[in-house]
């Protein structure tokens, strides 16, 4: 029986004291996040192709949501960036204090705010947007400045909004993300994100830092080359933590009194495969609380990729959900 609210069992996680229960993370990888009604008016759910604000075409997935159209890029010459990549008008028409009231309004006061508010799901991933994955990594090793320059008007950007966000919503939680990995291992070397990438992340989280708010950070495949980085940069959670390609209990056991582990439960592994029994994907729920709860600094996210309503999926999601909930109260006094 609960003695404590949700929220406060959250930010006991995430303050590295031990919880009363495990926190379960939602299929979104948050927990009651805050969405910027005016930031996500250029993503009309109703549409299934749109521009985003810096006119980059988008179409909708179903397997994984918003993408960029496929060979669509707007940029294709980095060096001439400044022609192409402009300040997106909807920045200066938001009205900040009228929309965080209507968003706040929809919000259980209760229950954790896990604000994320940025022009882009991340500085690489922005970049891939722009001129797509090939491209952006030749302009990386070709025309380092110029990337840096585009990434650092983009975090200017970031910046801006951020602070006015912190300011009017008020998050417990900031959150933020950059898919800089694939399954098997970073997309650019140590050398080339100290240089282009780490100064970024690292002034982004800075902003939320010196707001005194808990920092998260989303990246999906195998990450843990970068784990360093983050926890230096004072990021207190990680998601989803695919344990696939990452040791996650090494990880925990290097880093745990320091960086909390969200997900950790692999969304394309065994668990949704439609040949694997009921008994193993339970077995796989409790695996992963027994490797990586003891100690606290984590939460489970047993979100298995998917069709939305595929009944195979729907009956497998509700294998996990119910087996976390059998045991998630058992691993804390």
């Amino acid at each position: 029986m609960a003695t404590i609210s949700a929220k406060e069992n959250w930010l006991r996680m995430y303050r590295g004291e031990i919880p009363e229960w495990i926190p379960g993370m939602d299929s979104h990888l948050g927990l009651t996040r805050l969405s910027n009604s005016a930031l996500q008016s250029f993503r009309p759910p109703e549409q299934l192709e749109w521009k985003d604000m810096f006119g980059v075409p988008m179409i909708m997935e179903p397997n994984s949501g918003p993408i960029p159209a496929p060979g669509e890029f707007i940029l294709t010459d980095i060096t001439k960036w400044r022609d192409v990549i402009k300040r997106p008008q909807l920045l200066d028409e938001i009205d900040w204090e009228l929309t965080a009231q209507k968003d706040l309004a929809e919000r259980d006061p209760e229950l954790l705010k896990d604000g994320f508010c940025t022009v882009s799901n991340g500085y690489f991933m922005i970049l891939t947007y722009f001129m797509g994955f090939d491209n952006a990594l030749i302009a990386c090793a070709e025309e380092p400045e110029d990337v840096k320059d585009l990434l650092r008007f983009i975090l200017d950007l970031n910046i801006e909004i951020g602070k006015k966000f912190i300011y009017y919503y008020k998050p417990d939680v900031f959150g933020w993300g950059d898919d800089i990995a694939h399954e098997r291992a970073p997309f650019v070397s140590h050398e080339m994100f100290k240089d282009i990438f780490y100064p970024i992340w690292a002034e982004h989280y800075k902003m939320i830092k010196e707001a005194d708010l808990i920092a998260t950070h989303h990246n999906c495949g195998a990450f843990a080359p970068f784990v360093p980085y983050i926890v230096e940069m004072g990021v207190d959670g990680w998601n989803p933590a695919q344990p696939t390609y990452n040791d996650l209990p090494a990880i925990k056991a290097q880093f745990g009194y320091q960086l909390a582990i969200n997900g950790a439960f692999e969304n394309n592994g065994p668990a949704s495969w439609p040949e694997t029994p009921e008994e193993e994907v339970r077995a796989l729920v409790r695996k992963t609380c027994d490797d990586l709860a003891p100690g606290g600094r984590f939460s489970f996210g047993g979100y298995i990729m998917g069709l939305p309503d595929d009944p195979e999926r729907l009956k497998r999601q509700g294998w996990i959900t119910d087996e976390f909930n059998k045991i998630k109260f058992s691993y804390y006094n």
